[in-house]
């Protein structure tokens, strides 16, 4: 459980965790590996969120996936990127986290990812949160712990 001074100092933050939906490149399902290959260089993202038509979210696309199915036994071969769709290969085995978010949750998530999607209850991407966004958001805590008056109230408590 994170302390609630801790908490509180975080949640100052909030508004910088989330990169919004409309801010965050992403891919649908049913666009080609082609695609998919340009936006990822393009961007110069390792992986990206796919979307529905809709703008649900379905899972991510990786450049590994992508550089996967290139790869010959003696050669790198781009033709088979323009037949196979996103949706085909795509991870949908995705940790997301659903708005509002928990805190500890995102936390402990952020561990072992880059970034988070975040969905609604209808599986609606908002945006994303990033492990860059939130260690700047510990390093305001680190450097502005001690100067809070929430430390200063309860400590006198």
């Amino acid at each position: 459980m994170i302390s609630q001074t801790i908490e509180t100092l975080l949640m100052e933050n909030k508004r910088h965790f989330l990169i919004p939906a409309a801010q965050v490149a992403s891919v649908q399902g049913t666009n080609t590996l082609t695609h998919a290959l340009l936006v990822l260089t393009k961007m110069k993202y390792s992986r990206i969120p796919v979307l529905d038509a809709n703008s649900k979210f379905l899972g991510e696309l990786t450049m590994a996936m992508v550089t996967e199915q290139m790869l010959g036994l003696d050669k790198i071969d781009l033709q088979p990127l323009d037949k196979i769709t996103i949706a085909q290969v795509m991870d949908t085995n995705v940790k997301t986290v659903e708005n509002p978010y928990d805190l500890e949750e995102i936390l402990h998530l952020l561990v072992d990812n880059a970034f988070l999607p975040v969905v609604s209850k209808h599986q609606d991407f908002v945006g994303i949160i990033t492990r860059r966004e939130m260690m700047k958001s510990l390093n305001y805590l680190a450097h502005n712990f001690d100067k809070n008056d929430i430390l200063v109230d309860n400590h006198r408590d």
